[in-house]
């Protein structure tokens, strides 16, 4: 149908975000092409360590997954953390990251845990990283007549600390900012470190330099400053009803500190929640 119908057709996932559009006349599609009787689309297993989410499994879906919960709980701590019960029972995680809006959740929760997104289309299927995957305001790597079927997410090692901590004006906003964070220790420093940040730039950012200033040193009271100035320095925010771009700078930082906290105490502690 892709095929038939070219940029006059949208594909219709959860519709949290193209019905918007829709009404506001920002998207005019003559077609409308529901997923929603796609049965292999669905779905969260584990396939040789490597966990593979359905593109349209729906954000209850992930939160009430046991598998997650045990395996990956930083995807259920975000997915909890989006909109309200009534958008999570109908917004499917393919759905959020295909969008490319940089106030969705689900591109710093993937990047912060390496995955990998499946596409499909007339030319056959590849995998693409998370990281790179989003070029800007609703601007992704999929090409026209593709779709994103799945995800893959190598399950984090054991020991791995997590967070993501967002700060948004009320239930159901988007984030004013927020930072997705994965983070491992060994041998009294930090082995591994991810950071990705949401809704303070055009697309999401990966603090990479924050990343690196934390990998192979102890995490104490410097560090963690260091990380959360980086960060501020990786973003790149602009003036809306969340505040400007100065507020919104520092409370990327905030969140960066806050996330690294609590991803450490996971870390450091991981019989703990």
């Amino acid at each position: 149908m892709l095929g038939t119908h070219g940029e006059t057709a949208k594909l219709l996932a959860g519709g949290h975000s193209l019905l918007p559009m829709m009404k506001l006349r920002f998207a005019q599609p003559d077609h409308l092409i529901d997923l929603g009787r796609l049965a292999g689309l669905k779905g969260i297993r584990e396939e040789n360590g490597t966990l593979w989410i359905g593109a349209m499994t729906t954000e209850n879906e992930l939160i009430w997954s046991t598998l997650l919960q045990a395996r990956c709980p930083l995807i259920v701590e975000g997915a909890r953390q989006i909109a309200d019960p009534q958008v999570r029972y109908r917004g499917t995680l393919g759905g959020d990251l295909s969008h490319g809006d940089p106030g969705n959740d689900h591109p710093a929760l993937m990047i912060a845990l390496d995955a990998s997104f499946v596409l499909q289309g007339a030319a056959g299927e590849r995998e693409v990283s998370a990281d790179g995957f989003f070029l800007g305001t609703y601007a992704t790597l999929l090409s026209p007549g593709e779709i994103m079927t799945g995800i893959r997410i190598p399950v984090p090692q054991p020991g791995t600390g997590y967070c993501y901590a967002k700060l948004k004006r009320k239930t159901g906003d988007f984030a004013t900012a927020a930072a997705a964070v994965t983070l491992r220790l060994g041998g009294g420093h930090v082995e591994h470190a991810r950071i990705a940040l949401t809704n303070v730039g055009d697309t999401v950012i990966r603090a990479v330099d924050a990343e690196q200033a934390l990998i192979g040193k102890p995490f104490d009271a410097r560090a963690l400053d260091e990380a959360a100035r980086l960060a501020m320095a990786a973003c790149n925010p602009v003036e809306d009803l969340r505040g400007d771009a100065d507020y919104k700078r520092a409370m990327t930082g905030e969140m960066t500190r806050r996330a690294l906290s609590t991803a450490y105490e996971r870390a450091a502690n991981p019989a703990r929640p």
